[in-house]
């Protein structure tokens, strides 16, 4: 069950349960945990990120979910971990396994060999043919802003790219589960992987009264 109240110094907080689990998120927290910047989230990126969360049964606090922004006056962009994209594709009953690999393009008469893309196939046990889904490398890989591949894609271009084509491929075969969610790939950004250190509900308290410290349950 979930749901919203207003704290005493009248910051909207959101309530949903994962796994047995109470997670509480207000702007306050999002901002500095999960974005991360000084670019002020608005209430309705607020809104948007905690309905996600909530409806897709993510936590922000394991990297599963992640607010980005970067600048006053530009959308935030909600994105999700690919783990937490495959995990909810592998426990639909009906998920019957995936293929996938890279595309290269090697010239004649060399043993070099280009890397030009990615692909995917997944495979339903209700669906007669599989989803299949490729990509162009040059579509989705990451440049920074001198318009050189970032380092992820510069030293792993093969994985990322083929990262890329399986979370398509995965949410076209089950919409149901995964609809709205993309992964940072996807969008053309960079996040931070590691789990977010995750403090004491006392802190939380004090933060939602006016104090400075803002925490999470621990999980």
């Amino acid at each position: 069950m979930s749901n919203e109240i207003q704290k005493a110094n009248n910051e909207l907080m959101v309530k949903f349960d994962i796994d047995g689990n109470e997670i509480k998120l207000t702007p306050s927290i999002v901002q500095e945990y999960i974005v991360g910047t000084d670019a002020k989230i608005t209430n309705q990126e607020f809104k948007l990120f905690t309905e996600l969360c909530k409806v897709r049964k993510l936590n922000p606090f394991l990297r599963e979910a992640y607010l980005i922004k970067y600048k006053a006056g530009v959308p935030a962009q909600l994105v999700v971990g690919k783990d937490a994209i495959l995990k909810r594709a592998v426990l639909n009953s009906n998920y019957d396994g995936m293929e996938s690999g890279i595309i290269v393009q090697k010239p004649d008469g060399t043993v070099e060999e280009q890397l030009v893309g990615g692909w995917a196939r997944v495979f339903r046990k209700d669906w007669s043919h599989p989803t299949y889904s490729s990509v162009s490398f040059n579509e989705v890989a990451q440049k920074t802003g001198q318009g050189q591949l970032n380092s992820n894609w510069n030293n792993k271009g093969a994985t990322m790219v083929e990262k890329v084509a399986k979370v398509r491929a995965l949410r076209e075969t089950f919409v149901e589960d995964l609809a709205g969610m993309y992964e940072a790939e996807e969008m053309q950004q960079e996040i931070q992987q590691e789990p977010i250190e995750i403090q004491t509900e006392t802190a939380i308290e004090e933060q939602t009264e006016g104090a400075k410290e803002v925490s999470m349950n621990e999980l």
